[in-house]
């Protein structure tokens, strides 16, 4: 039996976490939880410190088990590679952002591998789960590691297994979403594959890494491909008029076969959505191929903020104030429901636009799982929601449907809201107050 699938089994072996965020943290306390000595690696100071404090950052971490780990000393952090040596896994779970031309930004991915091979020893297993395109493990990942001397497959080994992470959601989590893995070698999936199932309750093994990698942005495509489609048809039924896209969607969501309900929205937030098309696009170009679809689907979600944009400026045109001198709120500056993670966030492009163009704009925002944020250089804290505030307000914005808001409440004591999430669907009295984007309704107004 191999040395490494030993250790892993008999739950010696030392896994380390290169990258301590949304996926690295969660995935170094699952393995600390089953006994396993871990090491996580971050350059983030703070980061390191908290951990160590047994102090949690990440809401889909448990700050008991965090704490327990660490008291128990099954995880340390640490900002630097020293311990690499001593390391039987390797899990690179660094960011994979997109530059401002919107080209794949892999400088992360590039600086672990380099520091990973100052300390590669035979019998290592590297996993690579950061998204990124096709090619990256064997074409980028592999050859930095094999400039030790050491091959893949024979000396190491090597995978890709790529996250699959929805923060706030908690039915799927780290240990019950199945994975997929894909090796250099049929040795470095089995060992990679392994190495998961210590933690993870499904593994499922494809043939090579190139094939884990498409898979992962096939995943998050789809979903955007979908979400731009119903992006589309929102804008047709405001075009329109008198025709609700979230009541169309869901009477088309009765049909028990052949239909997946999408829903619009302000715009697409997080890491993976709006970023993995690009990274399939900028390489499809490689082989003379424009993925005209996709590119397309990507840039109607990020047109989404800049519509959302025209709807404040239209609606705040029908009152007697200036776009300059009026007050607007927005609710929630979370990319998503019930997160405190603003990656990307829609909400606050959209306070981006309108401060670029009226910079004496008086803009407020208000999200009870994010307490600051930077909008164009300006520091913004989250105000208190109260009856006085909204009354204030020549316009509420709902940016992010939180479930902790009393939506009959907001709706009851604002001059004029507009909903870009459904989130007042059920709202009893004040629908004459509404604008629901993707409805093109004009009820008119009771201020």
């Amino acid at each position: 039996m191999n040395s490494l699938e030993q250790k892993i089994k008999s739950k010696k072996a030392i896994i380390g976490v290169v990258g301590l965020g949304y996926v690295g943290l969660p995935l170094a306390v699952e393995f600390a939880n089953k006994g396993f000595k871990t090491i996580g690696i971050d350059l983030s100071n703070w980061k390191v410190e908290k951990i160590n404090k047994g102090e949690n950052y990440i809401q889909d971490v448990s700050d008991k088990e965090l704490e327990k780990v660490v008291k128990k000393k099954f995880l340390v952090a640490k900002n630097n590679y020293d311990s690499v040596p001593e390391m039987d896994v390797i899990y690179i779970c660094v960011p994979t952002p997109f530059t401002e031309n919107k080209e794949p930004d892999i400088s992360y991915i590039v600086n672990a591998s380099e520091e990973i091979a100052k300390g590669l020893r035979k019998g290592q297993l590297v996993i690579l789960k950061s998204t990124t395109f096709p090619n990256t493990t064997e074409g980028i990942v592999q050859p930095i590691l094999e400039r030790t001397g050491l091959k893949a497959g024979k000396d190491f080994y090597l995978a890709f297994s790529p996250e699959r992470i929805d923060p706030g959601n908690k039915v799927w989590t780290t240990k019950n979403t199945p994975v997929v893995v894909g090796g250099v070698t049929k040795k470095c999936t089995d060992l990679a594959a392994l190495s998961n199932q210590q933690i993870i309750s499904k593994v499922v093994k494809v043939s090579n890494p190139k094939v884990a990698e498409m898979e992962k942005l096939l995943e998050n495509i789809f979903r955007s491909v979908n979400i731009a489609l119903v992006n589309e048809m929102a804008l047709l039924c405001d075009r329109m008029g008198g025709i609700n896209i979230w009541e169309v969607i869901e009477a088309a969501s009765t049909k028990p076969f052949g239909f997946m309900p999408f829903y619009p929205g302000p715009g697409i937030g997080g890491h993976c959505i709006l970023i993995d098309p690009y990274y399939l696009e900028w390489q499809a170009r490689a082989y003379d191929f424009v993925t005209h679809f996709i590119r397309i689907a990507a840039e109607t979600n990020e047109n989404m903020p800049f519509y959302v944009k025209h709807m404040i400026l239209r609606e705040i045109s029908q009152t007697d104030k200036s776009i300059q001198n009026s007050k607007i709120l927005f609710l929630g500056a979370a990319f998503k429901k019930d997160v405190d993670d603003t990656r990307h966030s829609p909400a606050i492009k959209v306070m981006e636009l309108l401060l670029k163009d009226y910079c004496d704009l008086q803009l407020m925002y208000n999200d009870p799982y994010v307490p600051e944020i930077e909008v164009n250089g300006l520091k913004l804290n989250s105000v208190k929601l109260t009856k006085k505030l909204l009354n204030e307000m020549d316009l509420v914005v709902i940016t992010t449907n939180h479930s902790i808001y009393d939506y009959d409440f907001i709706v009851k004591n604002s001059r004029r809201v507009i909903d870009t999430r459904n989130a007042t669907k059920n709202v009893r009295n004040g629908q004459n107050k509404i604008v629901l984007l993707g409805s093109g309704a004009r009820k008119g107004y009771s201020v």
